[in-house]
């Protein structure tokens, strides 16, 4: 099973897990049941843990780097991400009620009686709540910028390093059998048809967003460099593809580098931009996080209001600026969102996770694939830059 990818792991237990709970008795989906009560518990524990791990040294690093073209870029990335959470929030908001006609309230009539219970209940109480991990987390990583404390800069990169272990060494390899227990309650509830036909609507409209994004993005640096969008994104092609193949920005490094720079970017800017946005710009994880929260929410009869969803984009765009660029980095960072901003409960998170861990690669080929726009926007802002630098040495 180590073999196999994130994504192969996942389609398994839900497979496994539906033909489980078909078949299996109720004490052994009940096993599963208490494994599952576990570990939700402890990735409520976890969830504020995960959020200084990854949002102060974020912050913290961000204020370090190159003046100008740093500040500039973060803008843009900034923005790029919370423009795609409000596209798939208003898609979402348009579509879903005719998309997943018949869904709204469906939980409030198959009340929690219905799922079998753990054997025994374990209380893993978080240190603090979200909201205190939030705050805590802009107020040190701000901080950090301000007194440029090398200290508390290099003990916030050692704990994410270790709440980066623990999430690749616990949560990731259990995962698939807590969405395996998960199916399996359901199924036995009779709720598991209904969820995988959301699933592959929801999954076919983050498909469909994706690339409007995609294209969008090399709209825009096209207009600014007077290039074609379309031949644009043929060079990128090859970064693309390999991010589908190793569902990490990090990874795909070398070969988003290599086809940046065929596009004609500045090198400082390609060094510069590309492993940058490797680890901040995630729009197309953005995407995904948005129309898997608003699917949830309006299965769960929960209103898809702007009062609701707006903060939680704008919350969104920090939290995916400070996601790891590994395989489901992005929906980690978002959980405590989930949890603190839209009342997600362990169920609904579990079902965050695994719809986004099965689009993962389309995922991670998005914002891949976008940061070769970025590359190019900043391209053009220096070179206006410069130009107006030589303008005025001219004159004088």
């Amino acid at each position: 099973m180590r073999k196999l990818g994130l994504l192969p792991r996942i389609i398994i237990a839900i497979l496994l897990g539906t033909g489980a709970g078909l078949i299996m008795p109720d004490w052994f989906i009940r096993i599963f049941a208490t494994f599952n009560h576990l570990f939700g518990q402890f990735l409520s524990f976890l969830i504020p843990l995960i959020i200084l791990g990854f949002i102060i040294p974020g912050i913290g690093e961000l204020g370090r780097g190159a003046g100008k073209l740093l500040g500039i870029t973060a803008l843009i990335v900034y923005v790029s991400t919370v423009l795609s959470g409000m596209l798939a929030y208003g898609v979402a908001k348009t579509t879903f009620p005719w998309l997943l006609s018949g869904a709204s309230g469906l939980r409030a009539s198959n009340p929690e009686e219905m799922l079998l219970t753990s054997y025994f209940k374990l209380d893993m109480p978080p240190v603090f709540d979200i909201m205190t991990a939030l705050l805590l987390s802009f107020v040190i990583g701000v901080g950090i910028t301000f007194v440029k404390s090398n200290v508390l800069l290099t003990a916030s990169l050692e704990f994410k390093e270790i709440v980066g272990k623990v999430i690749n060494a616990i949560l990731i390899p259990l995962l698939p059998f807590h969405i395996a227990g998960i199916f399996m309650n359901m199924t036995q509830a009779g709720e598991v048809a209904f969820i995988l036909q959301v699933f592959l609507k929801v999954f076919l409209v983050i498909l469909v967003l994706h690339a409007v994004v995609i294209v969008g993005q090399y709209t825009i640096a096209g207009i600014l460099n007077k290039r074609n969008p379309i031949s644009m994104l043929r060079t990128m092609l090859p970064a693309y593809l390999t991010a589908l193949g190793t569902q990490s920005s990090s990874a795909t490094i070398p070969v988003t580098m290599s086809q940046v720079k065929k596009l004609g970017t500045d090198e400082e800017v390609s060094n510069f931009v590309v492993p940058l946005c490797a680890t901040i710009h995630i729009t197309g994880s953005t995407v995904t996080i948005t129309s898997v929260a608003s699917a949830i929410m309006y299965i769960n009869g929960a209103p898809l209001s702007v009062s609701t969803m707006m903060p939680f984009i704008f919350m969104l765009g920090i939290s995916m600026i400070a996601a790891p660029s590994v395989p489901g980095g992005g929906v980690m960072a978002a959980t405590g969102l989930f949890q603190s901003m839209l009342g997600f409960d362990e169920a609904m998170i579990s079902l965050a996770i695994a719809l986004y861990i099965a689009q993962d690669s389309f995922g991670t080929a998005a914002n891949v694939t976008g940061d070769g726009a970025i590359a190019q926007i900043i391209h053009s802002i220096k070179n206006k830059w410069q130009g107006k630098t030589r303008a005025v040495k001219a004159s004088e």
